[in-house]
């Protein structure tokens, strides 16, 4: 079936969300009936010249919307139960929708990205820290939680922020959460506005990306280069936008910084139109070259950065815990949110953190792990080399928990099947892309790398896959 769409790229919609409104007019206008089969997202992003990305992203928001329904290889359909539309603005009744989850529970594999070192991590110690916690704990873990965090954490968190990241904030200005995607919801509610324009990394850290999709955020994907994003590109695109996410440190997934004439430049675009700056700062403290780069929000005078920051890549992801930093002015409206949303952790979690964090723990366990994941990526580079020459391209950034592989040729989507089904989580770039014809690529976690025989044993599978 063919659709006419007539996309205007000079539109302040960004394409993706032209795409739903046409799929919401045409079901609205009858064109489209319950149970009528809609393109495949490949199909259809090759009719349209577009990146498979964009239409995926459309055809999200219609399944999330009630819209449409995916029946897998039976392809996507109108929803067969939909009411008559009246009205576009009208929203079709929720229908459960299969999915596919972001995290399993299940056992890691080679090569899959955002994990620290498992087998690094010091779980003697940590036991013996949480047996202490348990032992010498009274009524205050047994009593509803503070829905801002363990206060004893805030403060410590203050404390290694103001020592590491430049970052100068009060313990009352730190909010735990459980997760990063929790740090997005807390900030959405607070102070966004459904249909917000928020400009986003182009390419950009995908997870994000769905967070602000869900929240009801605009997306406006602004292209990133070697110094980062391109702020003057930003503002050329979408000057009044309400919200930007940026990874500024390292960006997600290409792993250049941004640099200070662009800090300076976001800072001073976000003073004038009273914007908010979502720093991501998800890896920071790992770097292989040179001294660990200040945070954005160090540079932050009037209270303009909102600073997340985050357990799970350096310590383990089953704590669930992250942290967000806001300006003191925001703290009541922030508190009020996070005790609405009951975003608690545990208790036992947060006080042993705050061991690990004030007996020193937290500092010998990262200069451990800067040195194992130097060694681990190299190992990791070194196979790849060797296996596969210039086929693919690897730039080596300064720091950061993975590699990226630009592809001579192939699909990247492909390939990454398959090596899933090999048992080997590579992430394929083209993903992170919403907008832009995307470039071939692979994303490849090395921090579980555990020698260099493994390192040429993994590298040799992925050149028989490909």
């Amino acid at each position: 079936m063919t659709f006419p769409f007539e996309l205007d790229p000079s539109q302040s919609a960004p394409i993706y969300r032209q795409i739903y409104q046409r799929f919401r007019e045409s079901i609205s206008d009858g064109r489209l009936s319950p149970g009528d089969r809609v393109p495949a997202v490949r199909a259809l992003a090759a009719e349209l010249n577009l990146a498979r990305g964009t239409v995926d992203a459309a055809y999200q928001l219609l399944i999330g919307e009630g819209y449409l329904v995916a029946r897998g290889a039976a392809g996507t359909v109108v929803t067969p139960q939909l009411a008559p539309i009246s009205s576009p603005m009208l929203h079709a009744p929720a229908t459960s929708t299969p999915y596919q989850a972001a995290h399993s529970g299940t056992m890691p594999l080679e090569l899959q990205m955002g994990l620290p070192a498992l087998d690094a991590f010091p779980r003697k110690l940590w036991t013996r820290l949480a047996g202490r916690q348990l032992r010498q704990a009274g009524f205050e873990g047994l009593v509803y939680p503070d829905a801002r965090g363990y206060a004893p954490l805030r403060a410590a968190i203050a404390s290694y922020l103001g020592i590491s990241r430049g970052i100068t904030c009060h313990p009352d200005q730190v909010f735990v959460c459980a997760g990063y995607r929790a740090c997005i919801d807390l900030i959405s509610h607070t102070l966004m506005r459904q249909g917000d324009r928020c400009w986003l990394e182009e390419p950009g850290y995908f997870m994000a990306r769905n967070a602000l999709l869900g929240s009801g955020a605009q997306l406006v994907p602004v292209p990133v280069d070697d110094q980062g994003l391109d702020v003057a590109e930003g503002i050329a695109r979408a000057p009044d936008a309400h919200f930007a996410l940026v990874t500024p440190t390292h960006q997600s997934p290409l792993g250049m910084s941004l640099s200070l004439p662009r800090r300076l430049a976001l800072l001073d675009w976000a003073n004038r139109q009273g914007s908010w700056i979502i720093e991501d700062d998800y890896d920071s403290e790992y770097r292989y070259r040179g001294k660990p780069l200040p945070a954005l929000k160090s540079l932050d005078q009037q209270g303009r950065v909102l600073y997340t920051g985050t357990f799970s890549k350096v310590l383990f992801p089953g704590l669930r815990l992250a942290y967000l930093v806001v300006p003191i002015e925001q703290h009541p409206a922030f508190a009020l949110q996070a005790d609405r949303l009951h975003n608690h952790c545990p208790h036992l979690l947060q006080a042993t953190v705050t061991a690990f964090l004030n007996e020193g723990h937290f500092a010998r366990h990262l200069k451990k792990m800067r040195s194992l994941y130097a060694r681990r990526r190299q190992w990791l580079v070194d196979a790849l080399l060797q296996q596969f020459g210039d086929r693919l391209q690897i730039n080596t950034q300064a720091g950061g928990m993975h590699v990226v592989a630009g592809l001579c040729d192939g699909d990247d989507v492909e390939l990454a099947q398959r090596a899933r089904a090999a048992g080997i989580a590579i992430e394929p770039l083209s993903r992170w892309y919403l907008e832009t014809t995307p470039r071939q690529g692979l994303v490849l976690g090395f921090t579980n790398i555990a020698s260099a025989d493994q390192a040429s044993a993994v590298a040799r599978r992925l050149a028989q896959i490909m």
